[in-house]
């Protein structure tokens, strides 16, 4: 018998390569299962059914959503929410004023302003103003001033400057935070967060924990085919030494 072999107690005997094929596969279970739960307990998907996120989101695009609680969303991020006064189906739309924020539109560039600040928004569709129509409010405390990407096509604070808290809705609505794009495939990726918020009091928000969750993901895939192939392997080479 090989150095490197060793016999169980039914009689079989094992190699240290098919040992350590077979902690591979059972890491590689641990990894896969463990990345699917750990991300369906944190992530739920979202299908966007209108364009007013464009071209950031698409009409028909599913995105994957992290639940969060209002409080921990920041300016600059894509919120799921759901407010009777705006119809009381699930929304997504991007964060562009929290409570205390005077937003305005447009000055002489054409650009959004949150307390006087000028925004950068590359992700705008179209390279006109920031939007068509100007408007101001001033964000209650406690509340969201939210607004599309596609500003000539999306229903958004704007519609709504005229209701109580001047378009804007409370932090409790939000549900969730999108993540990153799942579908189509050939935009799948995470969300960049916007850079013209980082300045102003709060910054932006962290990325989500879904990038490692992927890698798990992946990771757990690989030991599983990698361990499960090892035992075909080993076997034909046996039989051409033979």
């Amino acid at each position: 018998m090989s150095r490197s072999a060793v016999r169980t107690s039914d009689g079989h005997v094992r190699t240290a390569g098919s040992v350590l094929s077979g902690l591979a596969v059972a890491l590689g279970c641990v990894l896969f299962l463990g990345g699917f739960i750990w991300g369906a307990v944190l992530y739920r998907p979202y299908t966007v059914p209108t364009d007013s996120m464009a071209p950031t989101i698409g009409a028909g695009d599913r995105v994957l959503a992290q639940r969060v609680d209002g409080s921990e969303v920041h300016r600059g991020d894509i919120v799921v929410f759901q407010d009777s006064v705006w119809g009381d189906v699930p929304m997504v739309k991007r964060v562009v004023g929290v409570g205390g924020d005077k937003v305005a539109c447009c000055n002489a560039d054409g650009k959004l302003t949150v307390d006087g600040k000028p925004i950068d928004e590359p992700y705008l569709q179209g390279s006109g103003p920031a939007s068509p129509v100007g408007f101001k409010a001033e964000v209650p405390k406690g509340q969201l001033f939210l607004l599309g990407d596609h500003r000539s096509d999306s229903m958004d604070s704007r519609v709504h400057l005229t209701d109580g808290d001047h378009g804007a809705v409370p932090r409790g609505a939000v549900t969730a935070r999108v993540d990153a794009k799942a579908w189509p495939i050939s935009s799948f990726g995470m969300m960049q967060r916007p850079t013209g918020f980082e300045t102003l009091p709060g910054g932006t928000s962290q990325p989500g924990p879904l990038r490692p969750i992927v890698v798990a993901i992946v990771a757990g895939a690989v030991l599983i085919l990698g361990g499960a192939a090892y035992g075909p392997v080993a076997n034909r080479r046996r039989r051409a030494r033979v």
